[in-house]
């Protein structure tokens, strides 16, 4: 009885086993089965979309696609026609176009003279100064300015800004000590002073043993015993009334859930839901098709006067 309930509680974990992993596997989708009629297609190859037949394979092309099939002449082909890449760069300077010795020896028209005229400014058109107008030696300057004395209110312009009363200037790198800084002899407290502060090697307090604690304690500390006060403060916070623990992430199924027999409703609600999708959802295959009681009647007398051609 024994060795037949673990083959039955055996079987039932990996029945258990295999439904947990087939709700575990992503969703599907199913809108294949309504649009996909032809076998799948992988684009990029150099496979046919239809299968050709041994007959077409055989055929031979008519002169009219021979004639299609040939490629498109290219007219930039020859000497005469073609012309490099730098014939139409711009900042040569050699010439762009090889010229013949009968173009450099004609002479050109009178048209072609004032064409090559350049424009000429209006008669109030004044230049620009130039921009280097103010450096030394563009001006000539007359004697007559040279010996005029200067105003008082130039020379009073020409003074450069001077600073705040209050400015100071940046301090020297390297500070010069003086002699009688050097010669003095430092008091007592500013050798104390001077004296660097000893620390162990290292931001850690001495070892010692685990039960010992970090800082000394004396024996009244160690001896004395706290008030109702302090233990009422000690008290951890408690849980309010009615309070519930967080589920576990995982918990054992019963036995009795794991035989349990799902309902024909359940199986039911389990069956996917298969929809359509939009791009086919106003497709109708059968557009089309002629139905078998459509071919077999008669047009009217009046729909036959509708369907005669117009004569024109």
């Amino acid at each position: 009885m024994t060795a037949t309930q673990d083959t039955m509680d055996t079987t039932d974990q990996a029945t258990t086993l295999r439904r947990v992993y087939q709700l575990a596997s992503p969703k599907t989708s199913k809108s294949v089965w309504l649009t996909n009629y032809e076998p799948k297609l992988v684009w990029g190859n150099q496979d046919h979309l239809w299968p050709l037949s041994p007959t077409a394979l055989r055929a031979s092309a008519s002169p009219r696609l021979e004639r299609l099939a040939l490629s498109k002449r290219n007219f930039q082909t020859g000497r005469k026609i073609c012309r490099p890449e730098f014939t139409y760069s711009c900042g040569r300077s050699s010439l762009v176009w090889e010229v013949s010795p009968l173009a450099m020896t004609a002479e050109s028209t009178e048209r072609v003279k004032v064409l090559a005229l350049p424009k000429m400014p209006p008669p109030e058109y004044q230049d620009d100064r130039p921009e280097n107008a103010f450096s030394d030696g563009i001006w000539s300057v007359t004697e007559g300015a040279k010996r005029c004395p200067s105003r008082e209110r130039t020379e009073f312009l020409a003074r450069p800004k001077t600073p705040h009363q209050y400015y100071t200037g940046n301090r020297q790198v390297e500070t010069t000590v003086p002699g009688p800084a050097q010669r003095t002899v430092a008091t007592p407290r500013v050798e104390d002073l001077a004296r660097p502060k000893s620390r162990p090697a290292g931001p850690f307090l001495e070892p010692g043993h685990p039960e010992q604690s970090i800082w000394k304690v004396n024996g009244k500390a160690r001896t004395a015993s706290a008030t109702q006060r302090l233990l009422e403060l000690a008290k951890p916070k408690g849980l309010a009334d009615g309070f519930v623990a967080n589920r576990e992430v995982m918990w054992p199924v019963s036995r009795s859930a794991r035989r349990t027999q799902h309902t024909e409703r359940l199986a039911q609600l389990s069956v996917p839901i298969v929809r359509a999708t939009m791009d086919h959802v106003q497709f109708d295959p059968d557009a089309f098709l002629v139905k078998e009681t459509a071919k077999k009647g008669r047009c009217s007398q009046r729909v036959e006067e509708l369907a005669q051609p117009l004569v024109r």
